[in-house]
């Protein structure tokens, strides 16, 4: 139900990072000059002279100790290289197995509903969602949809709070009021920057939802359809993300016309007009706002 286009370039936000392939450290064999002075210890059968123990055996404690001991020594050196370089193998090969998860995942896009590679995204942004209140607790509150997404929202000490068009406090804040909620949305989390307490019918509710937006449903296949005017030459992806009062209003416009839905960011056009994506149901995506704020096409 979510499209899979990759963020277009000129969605501000951070760029996904690069994974660099990761080469093994090679392990450096040395000939080494075999000392004729003490032949090759041959004491171990399933140990073959190597160059660091010719050289070892120029050293007067190593030629002064009993061949038995020596042997040992060849051993326990012999084992901890070999320890050694397995856990230089092992680490390496565990940070190119995270190297290519982390660019798998993001080469599959951001977090979305309904499936992984879908609602590429560049990061939180902007948006909103309205809906009725459930549980509420001292620093956020859970709301549901008219499309039955579930929506968390984090309270700060500057989130604002009005009530129709006079400005009050959490307290207002209760369960089964209809809120308008605004801030910066990651996933189905907001950031609360204004909570408005709508009356019984507003864009929260919903009845004023029937028939509107299609609700996502695992598994159901994505609605493809067209309702009003789309802008000429549109693509996904393309447009730049906006903030403040613009992303605000654009919210607003799309939620009050198709209410149930998660906007996730607002995209202003070449034209002046605005794509605002909503993710969390099956149809709309995309709604489309002019100039002037007024809704005029979805898909």
């Amino acid at each position: 139900m979510n499209d899979s286009n990759p963020t277009s370039p000129n969605e501000t936000g951070p760029a996904d990072p690069v994974s660099d392939a990761t080469s093994e450290p090679s392990v450096a064999g040395s000939s080494g000059d075999a000392d004729s002075a003490c032949p090759p210890l041959t004491s171990s059968p399933n140990w073959s002279a190597s160059a660091p123990v010719a050289k070892w055996e120029r050293w007067p404690w190593i030629r002064r100790m009993p061949s038995f001991k020596r042997s040992r020594l060849i051993v326990a050196a012999a084992v901890m290289t070999a320890v050694i370089g397995l856990s230089v193998g092992l680490a390496t090969s565990h940070t190119a197995s995270a190297q290519q998860l982390v660019s798998s995942s993001h080469s599959k896009g951001g977090s979305g509903f309904g499936g992984g590679g879908s609602n590429a995204r560049s990061g939180p942004a902007p948006g909103g969602a309205s809906g009725k209140v459930g549980t509420v607790s001292k620093s956020s509150f859970t709301m549901t949809t008219s499309a039955g997404q579930s929506v968390i929202v984090d309270e700060t000490s500057t989130t604002k709070y009005q009530k129709k068009t006079n400005s009050t406090s959490a307290s207002a804040v209760k369960k089964n009021e209809s809120v308008l909620v605004l801030g910066t949305v990651s996933g189905t989390t907001i950031k609360a920057t204004q909570v408005i307490v709508q009356t019984t019918g507003g864009s929260g509710s919903a009845a004023s939802s029937a028939g509107t937006v299609i609700p996502f449903k695992q598994g159901a296949p994505t609605t493809s359809k067209k309702v009003g005017q789309i802008p000429a030459n549109w693509s996904q992806g393309s447009g730049t993300i906006v903030s403040g009062t613009a992303a605000n209003k654009a919210t607003e416009a799309a939620l009050a016309a198709y209410p149930g839905g998660i906007v996730d960011r607002v995209v202003k056009l070449s034209n002046g007009e605005y794509n605002v994506h909503i993710i969390g149901v099956n149809w709309p995506h995309h709604v489309f706002v002019n100039q002037n704020f007024k809704v005029v096409g979805a898909l």
